[in-house]
Order: C-alpha cells, then structure tokens, then sequence
C-alpha cells in the first residue's frame, strides 16, 4: 500500500529553518529514521522509503507555499495514491509550541498551503497532521513570524516534538489514523 506524505514548506536556504517549514523538518527527520533520500524531481523533492509493508513517498513541495496543491495534486494522480492515502504535515499558529493534533479532514484555517491543497484537490477530506508553532507575535506579525526560525532555546524541545511527529507518520500509515489520534493528539 502506497502513502503520499506531503511536508508543508518553502524552497530555499532562507527558509530552511523557519516555523512554516516546520513540514519539511520532519520529512527530513522521517526519510532519515527510514533510510530514504530525497532527490529533485516535478514540483519538488520526494523520498521513497518503507515502513514495514507500506511504502511512504515523502515530498518537500518547490512551489512555496501557496501554491502546494500543485506538486500535491501531481504526486498523487502520478503516483495513484488515493486521497484517504495523503497525509499533509503543516505549521498551526492556533496550537502551542509544539503540540501535535492529527485530522482526518476540515478546513484551511487561514493556512495558504492547505487552502492550495483543498482548491486543487476539491476536497477537505484528506489527513493533515498539524505541528504548533504557538502564536507569540504582534498584531499584523502574522507572516513575520511564520517566516522567523526558532529560537535557540525552543530547539531542544523542537527536535523531540520532530521526532514524535515521524512516528505519528508512520503510525498513521500501519495503524491507520483513528489509534493514531487516540495516541498522538494527547502527548
């Protein structure tokens, strides 16, 4: 059975890390757990990599991020994954530092990324795992902060957040997404 787990985030060394690109840490994070490497291809880069009898195709849109559903939408039909197959990994400015929270579906929240996914998909009905990046910024801040990279002392906590959201990933694709909720969404 094949997955599409698509990191939200923007190309760039500039970006590398920032809070929105928090899609394309963990990816790198899960690729390196699984043995994977990612290379340049249509709309951005993708890993293969296998998780026991599931094969996960790993992707860091090139599109940035408002225009994600492009490379999301290309990989899937390329790849014949189905919808209920897709796992979208994204920045949320409405959770904590570091909070995980696992949907099956719903709305973009404001977010540019899945608002480019839903349009192109016609869907909402597709899993996004949403990591927090709190909202510690000024009125009008919005994109500043989302853009800003993280604090020297919000790192330690990062890395295991990082770490636990690859095995959320990867629980999703072997226990599928209601136990991996159950787990997940309360740490």
């Amino acid at each position: 059975m094949k997955y599409l787990i698509a990191g939200l985030g923007n190309p760039g060394p500039e970006y590398e890390k920032t809070r929105h690109n928090i899609g394309f840490l963990v990816l790198d994070k899960l690729a390196a757990d699984l043995g994977g490497t990612f290379k340049t291809d249509k709309f951005g880069q993708i890993a293969q990599v296998r998780a026991k009898n599931k094969f996960l195709y790993l992707l860091k849109p090139d599109t940035y991020m408002n225009l994600s559903g492009k490379a999301v939408r290309y990989w899937l039909q390329k790849l014949e994954i189905p919808n209920e197959n897709l796992l979208v990994v994204t920045d949320d400015l409405a959770l904590p530092n570091g909070k995980l929270r696992l949907k099956t579906k719903g709305s973009d929240g404001g977010h540019n990324g899945l608002k480019s996914i839903n349009e192109l998909l016609q869907t909402q009905e597709y899993a996004r795992l949403r990591f927090g990046v709190g909202n510690d910024f000024a009125k009008g801040k919005q994109v500043d902060y989302v853009l800003s990279g993280w604090r020297a002392e919000e790192w330690e906590m990062l890395n295991e957040r990082i770490k636990l959201s690859a095995e959320a990933i990867q629980s999703f694709a072997l226990a599928g997404p209601n136990p991996t909720m159950t787990k997940y969404n309360s740490l």
